[in-house]
């Protein structure tokens, strides 16, 4: 049985049809619904033009060796709090493809975005987001956040001590030639999970997605943060990502740093926090 943090069916909404009402919902409202009644000085009442911005569409991108279901806890409380929010799956295949699956899952979304990527999730937000005006607001957590022509082997070895070594994966030939690359399940709680009970990391190592081994050399495009103002929320227990490298690609991006006493997977731990920078960057996307 899948934990807690599984989405139900109507969670993640994938059909043309979600989107759309998505898009509606998000939307600033029109015709005579929209206008209100104000007071002038003489106590007369007039219409207003003034509209209630609307909320941005919340996009959240999971990372290597979990699925949507990981931001389960964050989902619940941005829908508590009226935003709509979309968790397209990441395919997990290479920093090229997933980022160009994910634009054109972001080219279907009226209005502005606030775009969020969770680990890996870091270099496809980068990547998918170029060129598109509508993505107002970045949010990075316990995130690689690359610069044009980095990949994860090189941040790792600008930056050594992740416990996200070779020794630490299993290998799995695949179709194609392709080879996946699975954290091993005795090493999940260590490497990713530190700070969840043996019973989580347990189920979490059995549900998760493997990655293509070949991402892990994938090189960055032109990154978005250029022109996108950041978020990001750093784990200072984070044994998958250095927190020294999480520090110094967020000032390279000038992002608005939250530093929180979490493992790599804060979504799942401290979803509270998380929740709170998203709708801070939420806010500042007018």
């Amino acid at each position: 049985m899948r934990p807690s943090f599984r989405f139900g069916p109507r969670t993640m909404r994938f059909a043309l049809a979600g989107l759309a009402l998505a898009g509606v919902i998000a939307g600033p409202a029109t015709g005579a619904a929209a206008s209100t009644a104000i007071s002038s000085p003489s106590g007369s009442t007039q219409p207003s033009n003034h509209q209630p911005r609307p909320k941005p569409t919340i996009v959240l991108e999971h990372g290597a060796w979990a699925d949507g279901s990981s931001w389960s806890g964050v989902v619940t409380r941005l829908q508590r709090d009226g935003y709509t929010v979309d968790v397209p799956p990441n395919p997990l295949r290479g920093v090229a493809g997933d980022s160009a699956y994910l634009a054109s899952y972001l080219a279907t979304i009226s209005g502005p975005i606030v775009l969020v990527g969770h680990s890996y999730g870091g270099f496809v937000v980068t990547n998918a987001a170029t060129g598109n005006p509508d993505v107002k607001a970045l949010v990075y957590v316990d995130a690689f956040i690359p610069a044009q022509g980095e990949t994860i082997n090189s941040i790792n070895t600008q930056f050594p001590g992740s416990r996200l070594v070779p020794a630490a994966l299993n290998f799995v030939p695949s179709a194609g030639g392709v080879v996946d690359a699975y954290v091993k399940p005795t090493q999940f709680g260590s490497v990713l999970g530190n700070d969840l009970s043996p019973r989580q990391n347990a189920e979490l190592a059995a549900t998760q997605r493997p990655i293509a081994a070949s991402a892990l050399a994938d090189v960055s495009g032109p990154p978005a943060w250029t022109g996108i103002r950041s978020w990001a929320v750093i784990g200072t227990d984070d044994h998958a990502i250095p927190p020294a490298a999480q520090q110094f690609m967020a000032q390279r991006a000038h992002a608005t740093v939250t530093t929180i006493h979490a493992s790599h997977l804060s979504l799942i731990s401290q979803p509270v926090a998380v929740e709170s920078v998203i709708e801070d960057a939420a806010r500042h996307t007018g």
